[in-house]
Parts: C-alpha cells; structure tokens; sequence
C-alpha cells in the first residue's frame, strides 16, 4: 500500500510540475512609435512559446512581435 501511494504522489507531482508560468510579451510598432504588453501563460514551455509567437504579426505597416520572456 505504501508502494502505490508513494508512486501516486511522485507522478502527480511530474504531472504538476510540467505546467509553469511564463510571460509572453509583444511590442508593436507603428510608425516608429513602439509599445509593449505582457501576458502570463500558463503551460508547458512549448505549447507557452506557440501561443505566445501565434500572437506576432505585420499588416499595413504595424508590426506586432510576441516571444516568451
């Protein structure tokens, strides 16, 4: 019995400690006028890092570059 509770706890703590915060933060720039703007995400570094770059873009002359800080 302790085997499997000790084996239960140590994968819910592999399962947690998977998922971290991180911080996605996007500049935009229009017309050499630059602004900035964070958000926290979080998952897994990967999945973080692909919403956070899905939010980067450039459309008429405003540019918009989102990484994981």
């Amino acid at each position: 019995m302790k085997k499997v509770l000790l084996v239960a706890v140590a994968g819910m703590f592999v399962l947690a400690s998977c998922k971290k915060e991180y911080t996605c933060e996007c500049s935009t720039s229009i017309l050499g006028i630059t602004s900035a703007a964070s958000t926290v995400i979080k998952d897994t570094k990967s999945n973080a890092t692909t919403a956070c770059e899905e939010g980067s873009s450039t459309v008429s002359g405003i540019a918009v570059k989102c990484a994981i800080k």
